[in-house]
């Protein structure tokens, strides 16, 4: 029997350090936990100052608010679920979030119209089921700057012989039970 799943997740850094965020419950939709949300922030040195920051799959959140609680400039929370869209941004209004935005928009099709080299950090959470692995490594290749960050949550691990034809590296990898976190770094400009 699987364990349920959590009806919120707490912010665990910066200025909204502790306040909570609605976790619907949709099929596919699991928060990043809170030990490898840590992980990952210590990682990228814990603060955000200044960077442009892309949650593709957003669902709870839990990403892109915690990126901004770190201070990032701007952060834009893709969601194609009108329903969870609408949640994240009565939470973004409840927090008075001002550097963060969240689009009803489906994270492929607005990827692969976004400007390149647009962002410094992109999360990549997509539902482990939908296939959307690939695709999505792809896209945030693109419009992540160069020497910039792409974080994946995937079922299994992804290889740096499968990454590197994306101009991607592993800089940092954990598994967590069933969930492999990637840090990876964007291939600096020739």
């Amino acid at each position: 029997m699987k364990a349920a799943l959590p009806r919120e997740v707490r912010i665990i850094g910066g200025q909204w350090k502790r306040s909570k965020l609605p976790v619907a419950d949709k099929p596919g939709l699991r928060p990043t936990p809170d030990r490898v949300r840590e992980t990952l922030f210590n990682w990228l040195g814990g603060e955000l100052d200044g960077w442009r920051v892309l949650d593709a799959f957003a669902g709870s959140g839990a990403l892109g608010f915690e990126a901004a609680s770190r201070g990032a400039a701007e952060v834009l929370l893709l969601e194609r679920d009108r329903a969870l869209a609408a949640s994240l941004n009565q939470s973004r209004e409840r927090l008075k979030a001002d550097t963060l935005r969240v689009q009803c928009a489906d994270a492929l099709a607005w990827m692969a119209a976004c400007a390149p080299r647009r962002f410094e950090l992109v999360f990549l959470d997509p539902p482990f089921d939908a296939g959307l692995f690939g695709k999505a490594l792809a896209a945030a290749a693109r419009v992540a700057v160069p020497d910039g960050f792409v974080y994946l949550e995937a079922d299994r691990e992804f290889t740096a012989a499968e990454l590197a034809p994306l101009g991607l590296v592993v800089h940092r990898h954990l598994r967590a039970g069933q969930v492999h976190a990637h840090l990876l770094r964007v291939a600096s400009a020739a």
